[in-house]
């Protein structure tokens, strides 16, 4: 985000913080119990909101001639395993009358169900799609909760902590069946633990004679 500035006596002084600190205030007695807090960090506002009061909150922020933020630019997930309430929803906002950006964090436990923003923000309904086929949290509402990025019959979601690096199955094309296939992948690795041998402990006989680290023994054997 650009900064914001205001020149004083010719000198030009950062009037941000004083600007997103009256925005706090006024947000703090329009949104109410809507927000169990509300702060300042790297130049924007975060607010933390539940899931019950998530599209009251969007369209108070959004319809107030104050606040103005009327975009809804981004959202995301956050997956943290360790914690309670598992994924961590992330919408991001902007003001283009005040320019000021405004996050909003909201915790989303396991199988959770999440209303869908796609009726108050159009800019949501692909990414939503994204958040779904990439995390498996599932919004209610949605008029076409498809997966987006991975390809049809595709197991799990990517951007879990606890997917394989390998997948669960491999697509490609048979020639034989003059089709697309989806195969279990034999080489399945454990949840993140990368290890350099394996599933690739053959790759020794690939590597050029001349490279470093090229062992004879191992071919000649």
């Amino acid at each position: 985000m650009g900064e914001m500035y205001q020149i004083e006596d010719g000198q030009v002084t950062d009037a941000a913080p004083s600007a997103l600190e009256t925005m706090v205030v006024h947000l703090q007695h329009l949104l109410g119990d809507a927000v169990s807090s509300a702060d300042i960090s790297g130049g924007q506002i975060i607010l933390r909101t539940t899931s019950a009061a998530l599209i009251t909150l969007l369209i108070s922020l959004r319809d107030d001639v104050v606040a103005s933020f009327n975009q809804l630019t981004d959202l995301t997930a956050v997956d943290y395993p360790d914690r309670p309430e598992r994924f961590e929803m992330v919408y991001q906002l902007l003001s283009m009358k005040n320019n000021m950006r405004l996050r909003i964090l909201m915790p989303v436990d396991e199988g959770q169900t999440v209303p869908s923003v796609v009726g108050l923000f159009n800019s949501a309904n692909w990414a939503e799609r994204e958040v779904w086929d990439m995390f498996g949290i599932f919004f209610a509402g949605h008029p076409d909760l498809r997966r987006l990025l991975t390809d049809y019959g595709f197991e799990g979601h990517p951007l879990r902590k606890d997917f394989p690096l390998t997948g669960h199955v491999e697509v490609r094309y048979d020639d034989t069946l003059r089709r697309v296939v989806n195969e279990p992948v034999s080489l399945v690795q454990e949840f993140r633990d990368f290890d350099f041998l394996s599933p690739w402990e053959g790759m020794q006989t690939q590597i050029a004679p001349d490279a470093p680290g090229h062992d004879d023994s191992e071919q000649k054997g």
